[in-house]
């Protein structure tokens, strides 16, 4: 992502290009969640790959910065319609007992393209062409839709889920609360850049107030979550909340490690997509471990170690971004985080699996991965607006790196405290 930004000349709009897709990956979520508990997740799976598929090849041909984020929008709807479908999925098939292994080995998948993709992507990038980066992405899905596609089925409406016209009923106002939720995403993501700018301010100011309100007043986030999420309710709301905290923590920071590796530490893309391997070795051994069959610990407090292991990381992580540490210890650091990520993501989606009653595991998944969406989104909004803001063409930014990481890792650590009210519900006597 370097590289393209520089190519399409829009480094000050670099976090856009991550924002946009998970931005639009949030109305994906909130559609998935009512499709897949009132008719399966067949068609959620064949409407998610076409956008996710189209949206890429857009990216790989756009002749300027605007198409490619059109091209990152269309992915993200079509990856938010299948990050849900998936859960549904385990939900459906394996009891509960199994469920943590299942998830463990959902994100054992990521390991293999983890660990080649990104130093692949910086090869391609410099020896032959970012666009080959998007282009050559969609051909690789098509072995396994083929394979999983015949295998899902689709219902009419479900049992849980009433009949066809009250399913319309309740998923109008879901889908229009997601368009919301959307919307007030970008609103904060634009408004925070163009606070920076002196002749953006006034506008600046009203695109936050616009986006906020969509999301915790109007349409947005508060809809389309359980109750009292918002008031850190305990069990299942506050876990639906450290979804997000997790996530913004995790990608504000990841988003723009290559950006500081390549402009301040003088590495190479192929060497900074190699320091992002790191994060996949260390989050699918977090993923494994909170998966052991003889682990005795409470769960809700795997989450509180997860965040307290994020916290301590992006704290270190500091240190690599001047010398004279060595660079490389970017990759350490990093994979420590993701460690922690491993540990407390796959718990979040177990817990609330545990926590959800039958016929209620597509909406309260696509809460999680609203809260995911969510939290990765204003992550990046906010590293991408301090970078707008404050970064130096013709000079060094270590300092804004500095800021935003502990600024970060202080989430991490708050999280670490909310954790413990991820503890079940108190059953009333």
């Amino acid at each position: 992502m370097p590289l393209v930004a520089a190519d399409l000349d829009a480094v000050r709009e670099y976090g856009l290009a991550f924002s946009s897709f998970l931005a639009t990956s949030l109305l994906g979520i909130v559609v998935s969640g009512s499709w897949c508990d009132a008719r399966g997740p067949l068609w959620p799976v064949r409407t998610g790959l076409l956008l996710f598929g189209g949206g890429l090849l857009a990216c790989g041909w756009a002749p300027s910065f605007v198409v490619l984020l059109a091209g990152r929008a269309i992915a993200g709807a079509g990856g938010g319609l299948l990050v849900v479908a998936i859960y549904v999925v385990i939900a459906e098939v394996y009891p509960s007992a199994l469920q943590p292994r299942i998830i463990s080995l959902l994100s054992a998948g990521w390991v293999l393209p983890g660990l080649i993709g990104p130093v692949v992507a910086g090869w391609l990038a410099e020896n032959v062409s970012w666009r080959a980066v998007f282009l050559l992405v969609p051909p690789l899905a098509v072995p396994p839709a083929l394979a999983l596609l015949p295998r899902l089925r689709a219902d009419g409406p479900r049992e849980s889920a009433g009949s066809g016209a009250e399913v319309g009923i309740r998923t109008g106002p879901r889908v229009l609360a997601g368009v919301g939720l959307a919307a007030g995403v970008l609103a904060l993501q634009w408004g925070l850049g163009a606070l920076g700018r002196a002749s953006g301010s006034r506008f600046g100011l009203a695109a936050l107030a616009v986006g906020g309100g969509l999301l915790l007043v109007g349409l947005g986030f508060r809809r389309l979550v359980p109750a009292g999420t918002l008031t850190l309710r305990r069990g299942l709301p506050t876990v639906i909340v450290l979804r997000g905290l997790y996530a913004g923590a995790f990608i504000g920071v990841e988003a723009f490690i290559p950006l500081m590796l390549v402009t301040e530490r003088g590495m190479s893309a192929v060497e900074a997509g190699l320091v992002l391997t790191g994060a996949v070795l260390g989050w699918t051994t977090g993923s494994f471990l909170q998966a052991r069959p003889g682990l005795r610990l409470p769960r809700h407090l795997l989450l509180v170690f997860g965040a307290l292991i994020i916290g301590l990381a992006e704290g270190l992580l500091v240190l690599a971004v001047r010398p004279p540490v060595p660079a490389w210890t970017a990759l350490g650091f990093w994979t420590l985080a993701a460690g922690g990520m491993g540990l407390a993501m796959s718990s979040t989606s177990v817990l609330v699996l545990r926590y959800s009653q039958i016929g209620q595991q597509g909406r309260n998944s696509s809460a999680l991965q609203l809260s995911d969406g969510v939290g990765g989104a204003l992550g990046i909004a906010l590293s991408g607006a301090a970078f707008a803001t404050w970064h130096r063409p013709n000079g060094s930014d270590a300092a804004l790196f500095t800021g935003m990481w502990l600024g970060f890792a202080t989430v991490a650590l708050c999280a670490a405290v909310i954790a413990f009210r991820a503890r079940p519900p108190a059953v009333p006597a």
